[in-house]
């Protein structure tokens, strides 16, 4: 089961943190990639190392805030395999403040670039898939998607997270006729580049430990399952659904 051999699978933030680590999976499991992200040096680096274990492997340069990056990494990826099976909507970044101090310049950047680009690259790449009437498209939300809260003013965040969340939902209901799935993974606390410096701190280590039922952080590969059952053949009849991979912050 989960084998996702001559599968193509578009990976977004995959330079770094989750996107990095899901890149190894999917390679793990026999599918070819096509990497977006804006730093191509590291691209090209996880290029290398994933080919060892025998896929191929196209790094593009694209601003996943860039309507132009975003259609010309579709157009390369169809010119380069001929079809795009399966894509994971990892990108993001966030400016954090609260809803009495984020000015509109904050706002804008953590929208534009944590749900606006969800749905130009669902666009671009949902069109690829409909042409082949197969499709795996799994969005990385948040479990601040869900919930708020008291520890960091994150409004724009919490915002953006939680419309992914419904525009899974949304795109789940109009892409079921072209036989794409459309689900989300609300991952809790696990070490990014964004989060290290945050979640190392005492009092954060602290908050978590009592908020977090299973009393630590996520580890490297422990979101990863969800994204492969997800993007597999198995998970056919599965769409629309939300799944938080969070210890149990949500539960309580």
């Amino acid at each position: 089961m989960f084998n996702l051999s001559n599968r193509v699978a578009v990976i977004t933030g995959a330079s770094s943190g989750l996107g990095r680590q899901m890149s190894r999976s999917f390679a793990k499991q026999g599918a070819n990639l096509v990497l977006l992200a804006r730093r191509i040096e590291r691209l090209e680096e996880l290029k290398t190392e994933l080919e060892q274990l025998g896929v191929k492997v196209l790094p593009v340069k694209c601003d996943v805030t860039s309507t132009e990056d975003i259609n010309n990494a579709a157009k390369l990826a169809k010119e380069t395999f001929g079809k795009v099976d399966i894509l994971v909507n990892c990108a993001g970044s966030s400016k954090d403040k609260g809803v009495l101090d984020m000015s509109d310049e904050e706002w804008d950047f953590t929208i534009a670039t944590d749900l606006t680009s969800v749905f130009k690259v669902t666009r671009a790449f949902a069109n690829i898939m409909k042409e082949n009437n197969y499709g795996r498209v799994i969005n990385i939300a948040s479990m601040y998607g869900l919930v708020g809260n008291d520890k960091i003013p994150t409004i724009a965040y919490h915002s953006s997270k939680g419309g992914v969340v419904n525009f899974t939902r949304a795109a789940a209901a109009e892409l079921a006729k072209y036989n794409i799935t459309v689900n989300t993974i609300c991952p809790g606390y696990f070490y990014t580049e964004l989060t290290t410096a945050v979640l190392d701190t005492p009092d954060f280590q602290a908050f978590a430990k009592e908020h977090v039922p299973m009393q630590r952080y996520g580890k490297e590969g422990e979101l990863d399952a969800g994204a492969i059952f997800l993007a597999s053949d198995e998970a056919s009849y599965v769409t629309g659904v939300v799944l938080p991979i969070d210890g149990g912050y949500t539960c309580v």
